[in-house]
């Protein structure tokens, strides 16, 4: 029997339904569409393969396989995609796209696809205006969680944080708060958000994304594109890589875990992706025809645009194999974009027809379809900030974009805190007579570049992924100073980390002492205490653990509070009694501070839920990091596969039989719906997930939960044909607090399976209709009775936010 975990991760997909001819694919790994001669007779659909030239010159990459799949072309349904979130549909997009390229010569197409003026233009992506066809150009900008080297724009929680929350309203209101200071400042196009799986706990780049689990990085970046595009701004979804290594990795857990998250941005209708530096199954990310063409604009029939990553093209050629826009332009830092793999190489290419002018047209309406979509063709701010001198200089206008958004940092801030531990009643503090503050040091909110370093706090972690200058930066000593002064309260502090003796000092008699350790990550291009952007270990920085265990000590009463990119190894004190209270607060942004005091004090009860694993030791995650690149291209395995959850099918034990493509509709309808008690057992309002939704529940509360399952949830990705394979026989539910802490367990029948046994409450008929030749079925019923799952957060008292300072 297979079991699916339906803990905070319970999958409740939309439906999504593409064009029949888009699915079709050109080669013998084509997927079936059900009702089809071919699904009828077991055979394999096959369309056609457009012209496209291998390189032969010296420039051509050397470690890529051939193209075998088309260009996708056509107009795809509406309802393939989310509504009423942009001005227009995608289909209204493409066809102003075509009648907008249509007249331009290949040079001027070709100017779409390729970036200019890199380090000397006012964004760090520029693609050319083009005032005979009133084109205005295209801004894009940094980051995910900010607009970037420019000033007067908010620092946002990071994207691990927004993922914590397990909350749609939050991470969608965050996508608007962000697309609208991307809007005001001009930026047609903001690179984010990230969505990286965090396969490896000390990857440097994964606080920018939303964790280790599928579901929850694709829902996540579903609810930030939908705000973020809601604002007219074109997202980006980024995907972050190591830019020397090839990610080994087998068909079917890329189809069932890495690509997931895609799939979800695709129906989201995001206007493009970005290709990353490394290889996949070694070819590059960003001439990838399997993953380019083949998963992303055939299998899911993303209708939107390419772009690499800078600098992360390595030929021509990759126009072929699926790269719509090169960025920034030139052949690395420093290169003018004269020299760029597209650019005049393209245009030549085309002339000599090595890639058919088809394509370079299908490149260049897929980027205009984009402006288009979001309608930036019409009363569209201009650019009015300058990239290369950020705060200073005549092009600087200093347009302030924060309005209000200051509210919306603290309270994701807040929502995204975790209580990992409280006995003897610490939290939430009530009015301590006296209490100690053991901090990081303090520098200024600007003091490192690009965020490399700690200052006070950990607000968010370094790179690209940063904003790189903060108007303000709210430090937990002083937002805790405050709140303090309100109670009446004596405080003490200390800000020298590796200082322990005086820390004791600090913390001795004390009512409560209040210990902060961080550990930091970010890009590759800066080095913080030996970390080249990965982390080199998974403990707290800058003595950390001698810092709690030392303050423990002293004060039997030690809160620990931990800003953290990821998980960091607790076993030197998580299990000390005086160590009595844990809050991993992780990047929470510019409000850093005041939204640690409303959950330390009690106006917001910590129910935010793990991204990711916490181990005992780094050994138990069972994937690292490669330090060492110096062979050349090191070939990381991704041997783990798709888990444990399906071992059952990996053990042969299950049937697998095709039923269809990615997003047939059929296969991402209602099918099984799932019902569940939870109680509220505490004494005060709280949280929990159910699905991707927060449930709010008054003390003694009961409230039934109904989540849905469809056939793509109950479906395993069958690499031989190419297709969703159904699991036959019973199918195991399990609902959880967590995916450690499971309570209820059901079992319910696999697909078309339940039609055979009329006996069960789940049997009903699936019949084909209408044009897309897809199933419509009545949900079955799965209750889980004579059970609750209980809430078992601490108490917190209902009291008023502390102050803003």
């Amino acid at each position: 029997m297979v079991r699916i975990a339906l803990a905070a991760a319970l999958v409740a997909s939309a439906a999504a339904a593409p064009n029949g001819d888009a699915l079709k694919r050109a080669d013998s790994s084509a997927a079936i569409v059900p009702g089809s001669p071919a699904a009828a007779n077991s055979t394999i659909a096959t369309g056609t393969i457009l012209p496209t030239a291998s390189a032969t010159t010296s420039t051509a990459p050397i470690n890529t396989t051939a193209p075998n799949t088309p260009v996708p072309t056509g107009v795809l349904p509406d309802d393939y995609f989310v509504k009423g979130n942009t001005p227009r549909t995608w289909s209204q997009a493409l066809a102003l796209a075509a009648k907008f390229v249509a007249p331009m010569s290949i040079e001027e197409k070709t100017a779409l696809t390729t970036g200019v003026g890199f380090g000397s233009s006012r964004c760090v992506g520029n693609i050319i205006d083009q005032p005979k066809y009133k084109f205005p150009g295209l801004c894009l900008q940094d980051s995910p969680l900010g607009v970037r080297l420019t000033d007067r724009v908010s620092a946002f929680t990071a994207g691990i944080n927004a993922a914590a929350t397990w909350d749609r309203n939050l991470i969608r209101a965050r996508g608007v708060a962000l697309g609208e200071e991307f809007r005001g400042k001009g930026v047609n196009v903001a690179l984010g958000p990230a969505m990286n799986l965090a396969r490896v706990a000390a990857g440097g780049r994964n606080w920018e994304g939303f964790g280790a689990d599928p579901y929850l990085s694709g829902e996540a970046a579903y609810e930030t594109i939908l705000g973020i595009q809601s604002t007219g701004v074109q997202a980006c979804e980024q995907e972050i890589k190591r830019d020397a290594s090839s990610s080994d990795v087998d068909d079917r857990a890329q189809h069932e875990l890495y690509a997931h998250p895609f799939l979800r941005s695709v129906a989201a209708g995001v206007a493009s992706f970005m290709c990353s530096y490394n290889q996949i199954n070694g070819t590059y990310s960003c001439e990838n025809d399997k993953v380019l063409n083949g998963i992303l604009k055939t299998e899911y029939g993303f209708p939107g645009y390419v772009m690499s990553d800078w600098w992360a093209t390595h030929s021509t050629e990759s126009a072929n194999r699926g790269l719509d826009m090169e960025m920034p332009g030139g052949l690395g830092w420093g290169i003018p974009a004269s020299s760029a793999w597209l650019g005049g190489n393209l245009t030549q290419w085309v002339k000599d027809g090595r890639i058919p002018e088809a394509r370079l047209t299908d490149m260049a309406t897929r980027i205009i379809a984009g402006w288009y979509l979001t309608g930036q063709e019409k009363g569209y701010p201009a650019v009015n900030f300058n990239t290369p001198t950020i705060d200073s200089g005549p092009l600087n206008l200093h347009v302030d974009v924060q309005g209000d958004h200051y509210k919306g940092i603290r309270e994701m801030g807040a929502a995204s805190t975790i209580l990992l531990k409280n006995t003897k009643g610490t939290l939430p503090l009530k009015k301590p007579v006296s209490l100690a503050i053991i901090a990081p040091p303090l520098r200024g909110p600007n003091g490192f570049t690009d965020r490399a370093g700690v200052d006070g706090t950990l607000a968010m972690a370094w790179g690209s992924g940063s904003v790189s200058n903060l108007l303000r930066c709210i430090k937990p000593l002083e937002a805790i100073q405050a709140r303090a002064k309100q109670d009446h309260t004596s405080v003490s502090w200390h800000t020298l980390d590796w200082d322990t003796a005086g820390a004791k000092t600090r913390a001795k008699d004390k009512d409560v002492a209040i210990v902060f350790i961080n550990s930091d990550s970010g890009e590759g291009y800066l080095t913080v205490d030996g970390n080249r952007g990965d982390r080199n270990n998974l403990t707290a920085w800058n003595n950390g653990d001698n810092l709690v265990r030392e303050v423990a000590s002293a004060n039997s009463n030690t809160v620990v509070v931990v800003h953290s990119v990821g998980p960091i190894i607790m076993e030197p004190w998580i299990d000390n009694p005086n160590v009595t209270a844990v809050l991993w607060a992780g990047l929470p942004g510019q409000e850093s501070g005041n939204a640690l005091v409303d959950v330390l004090y009690g106006a917001v009860n910590p129910s935010a839920k793990l991204p990711y694993t916490i181990a005992k030791q780094r050994s138990d995650y069972g994937t690292e990091v490669v330090y060492d690149e110096s062979n050349g291209i090191p070939h990381i395995p991704y041997s783990e596969g798709t888990g444990s959850e399906v071992s059952g099918w990996e053990a042969g034990k299950v049937a697998p039989k095709v039923k269809g493509a990615s997003l047939a509709p059929w296969l991402h309808a209602p099918y099984y719906d799932v019902s569940f008690d939870i109680k509220n057992t505490g004494q005060v309002v709280g949280h929990e997930v159910r699905g991707f939704a927060r449930v709010a529940l008054k003390p003694g509360q009961t409230q039934r939960v109904t989540l849905t399952l469809s056939r793509y949830d109950l479906s395993a990705w069958d690499v031989a044909r190419q297709g969703w394979a159904k699991i036959d026989g019973q199918v195991g539910v399990t609902v959880g607090a967590s995916s450690r802490d499971f309570r209820l367990k059901g079992t319910l029948l696999a697909w078309e399976l339940a039609k055979k046994n009329p006996a069960t409450n789940w049997a009903t008929e699936c019949v084909l209709v209408g044009h897309f030749n897809h199933y419509t079925c009545a949900p079955r019923n799965l209750t889980i009775t004579n059970a609750r799952l209980v809430y078992l957060w601490a108490d917190y008292s209902n009291k008023k936010k502390a102050p803003s300072v």
